[in-house]
């Protein structure tokens, strides 16, 4: 049984950059993607300098875990979505617009479309390229996708969601097919947005993520779409918003059917009725483990007790385990112990 990590980490406190992880409730959550330029601008010559060193401990600390596939830690970016549009053509930093997100759960400025959404310069492949170097481990690239981008930028040039996600999903697939051809083999688009709103991902959302992926054919690069539920705004955070526990059951079919070859799910927040893991058939399942939005550690007993309840329902080579999330609201030593203590167990399933 593999062990993966979702995305982003958490950011050593010598990177002076706008993080969503820790926006202080004022003008940073009001406006997320206003100070990163400046803030880049301040490193001065030392920022990729800084940056690398910060990426060097993340994957170190991944590694010492025990994870076998690793990320950057998403550590050059202010969040993971507006990192992302910030590398396409058709969307205006300067121009803000306020817009209610994610389903009605906050209220920003948001960047905004102006114009046809394309895709630019290649951005991921020399952070990616850069990145593998630092390990024999593969590294995973992750990527916002059309529904959850859609979600978080404002528009005033298209007529629909799904027209605006088709074009997202075109300049997603062209970055993607520019990973490939460099050689990376785990490529994850990021949809929380289908859990929240499932019915638009069965009439249109699926589709577009598929379309991401259009042409990748090679049978080592896997395809993986991470569907969270809900975040918090806070460590230990009590009751914030999450989708409806039906959600994942609602589009686990049409995604078992479709081109993805792994599917994340959250469940160390809130359980699932793991019947629902039946429903995959063919696609692997990477199966939230660890709870990123508590202090409390997790025991060994109890991820193994959840594993074996798994296995009841998917078969060991189809089950990867992983947090439920991105962990950059924990701090740095409590993301390793929680990621020691879940490879530790999946140790008894190997």
């Amino acid at each position: 049984m593999l062990t993966t990590v979702i995305g982003a980490y958490p950011k050593p406190n010598y990177l002076k950059i706008t993080d969503w992880f820790n926006a202080s409730g004022g003008t940073d959550t009001q406006f997320p993607t206003k100070f990163y330029n400046n803030e880049i601008k301040q490193m001065g010559n030392k920022a990729e300098e800084l940056f690398i060193r910060a990426t060097k401990e993340i994957i170190h600390d991944q590694e010492e875990c025990g994870i076998d596939i690793i990320t950057d830690g998403e550590v050059r970016r202010e969040n993971y979505i507006h990192y992302h549009c910030r590398h396409l053509e058709g969307i205006d930093f300067n121009n803000l617009t306020e817009k209610v997100a994610r389903t009605g759960n906050y209220k920003c400025w948001l960047p905004t479309i102006t114009n046809k959404v394309s895709a630019a310069d290649p951005f991921l492949v020399e952070e990616w390229k850069s990145n593998q170097t630092l390990t024999n481990k593969p590294v995973k690239i992750t990527i916002p996708g059309p529904m959850t981008i859609t979600d978080t930028i404002a528009n005033t040039y298209y007529k629909s969601d799904e027209e605006l996600g088709n074009d997202l999903a075109i300049a997603i697939n062209t970055e993607i097919k520019r990973l490939v051809d460099a050689g990376c083999k785990y490529i994850q688009v990021d949809e929380p947005l289908f859990a929240r709103k499932p019915a638009n991902a069965l009439a249109f959302g699926i589709k577009n993520l598929e379309k991401c992926f259009e042409g990748i054919n090679q049978n080592d690069v896997e395809k993986i779409t991470h569907i969270c539920c809900g975040y918090p705004d806070k460590i230990d955070a009590v009751d914030y918003p999450k989708a409806p526990l039906d959600s994942y059951k609602k589009i686990a079919m049409q995604l078992d059917n479709s081109i993805i070859d792994s599917v994340s799910i959250e469940d160390a927040h809130r359980y699932n009725d793991l019947k629902l893991l039946k429903d995959y058939k063919q696609t692997k399942v990477i199966f939230g483990l660890i709870k990123i939005a508590s202090s409390k550690i997790e025991t060994v007993e109890e991820i193994e007790a959840r594993i074996f309840e798994a296995l009841k329902n998917i078969s060991k080579d189809r089950l990867i385990a992983a947090p439920d999330c991105g962990l950059g609201h924990l701090s740095r030593d409590l993301a390793i112990k929680k990621l020691k203590i879940m490879s530790q167990a999946v140790k008894k399933f190997n």
